[in-house]
């Protein structure tokens, strides 16, 4: 079977380097037309943070150069930014910052990318307290305020880390932070992923928040624990809870997550699909994973803004008209790259690359 989703990741890819980069600024603009890059009026931190993640999903599929020439543009022009050194007020942001930067060492030997990833872990490990019976705060003004957004990724983090540089610390604090996502935050009838605890201080879980986010990094965690450790019950947590995400958000007859808005929420189901490939590489066929995603791609694909495959809405099941954000084209991106790799791995079936 030809590599067909790896085209299209390659084709959304350069899209996203000739409608989204601004060479003066070396970042992406937020939305696409940007003329003169007047819409930058809002610095998406963790926007780019994920754009750090799709620049080395294409360097690890291909290789080639443009990638890791875009990747240390990226880093200068969001190091300076930033004031020139990598934390912020959110710690949710300074992971997802974290997790990207671990990842484009980890592909391309580059130095500086370690040090701003381990620069950033030292000041995410500040955000853990008390409240709410321990957890890392969502951000440095509000620390009462716990969120799967905030704690999820950081065990994410603090397993690559332990797998990477081997501190067992890291790994203590994957355990702690993850033993506290589902202790707090996981309905432990049916291992859905709540959003957060506390968020008007009166003690009350979000429950109502329900989002593809959550599910995607409590996935994320679970999978990166268990290739860890072996331990099957951290896979068995991860299975429920995919099982969950598709029952509850997917729509049943075409499988397709929902639309989640503009902004932020445009990232969202990026997040789930990304973690989700992930777990159909670790578990196997049984749980369907590569069937449903395969499903969005698709429709992502047949909705394309200019119908061949190249800007991606906040719908995956509509066709977009109008200004694109950065957001949703990552998301759409993240979605491609992982058909590639699933494709890669010989987990999709020629009727699902159709």
């Amino acid at each position: 079977m030809t590599e067909l989703w790896g085209a299209r990741a390659e084709r959304a890819q350069r899209e996203l380097d000739e409608k989204f980069w601004n060479e003066d600024i070396e970042m992406y603009n937020i939305r696409t037309p940007c003329p003169d890059g007047a819409c930058n009026t809002i610095f998406h931190y963790w926007w780019m943070a994920h754009a750090v993640e799709t620049l080395t999903d294409g360097w690890n599929r291909t290789g080639a150069a443009v990638y890791r020439e875009r990747l240390a543009s990226l880093y200068r022009g969001l190091l300076r930014r930033n004031g020139g050194a990598w934390p912020n007020n959110l710690y949710d942001d300074m992971e997802w910052m974290a997790i990207g930067w671990l990842r484009a060492f980890l592909a391309t030997g580059e130095e500086s990318y370690k040090a701003a990833a381990l620069e950033l872990w030292e000041d995410i490990k500040t955000g853990w307290n008390d409240h709410v019976g321990g957890g890392i705060a969502w951000q440095k003004t509000q620390l009462d305020y716990k969120n799967t957004p905030a704690n999820a990724p950081a065990a994410i983090l603090a397993a690559r880390l332990y797998a990477a540089f081997g501190d067992e610390d890291d790994l203590a604090w994957a355990k702690r932070i993850y033993d506290w996502v589902k202790r707090t935050l996981v309905d432990p009838s049916t291992g859905f992923v709540w959003d957060g605890a506390n968020r008007l201080g009166d003690g009350k879980i979000d429950k109502d928040w329900k989002f593809t986010y959550c599910q995607g990094v409590f996935i994320g965690a679970a999978v990166e624990l268990y290739r860890l450790t072996g331990d099957a019950a951290y896979l068995e947590d991860a299975a429920r809870t995919w099982r969950a995400a598709v029952a509850e958000l997917a729509e049943h007859r075409t499988s397709l997550f929902p639309a989640e808005g503009k902004g932020d929420g445009g990232l969202f189901k990026g997040i789930l699909v990304r973690y989700a490939g992930e777990l159909a590489l670790t578990a196997g066929d049984g749980l369907d994973i590569a069937g449903v995603v395969a499903a969005n791609a698709a429709s992502l694909w047949d909705n394309a803004v200019d119908g061949e495959g190249a800007l991606f809405g906040e719908r995956w099941d509509a066709r977009t008209s109008g200004e694109v954000e950065l957001s949703t084209q990552l998301s759409g991106i993240i979605l491609l790259e992982t058909m590639s790799v699933l494709e890669a791995a010989g987990r999709i079936r020629q009727a699902e690359g159709a």
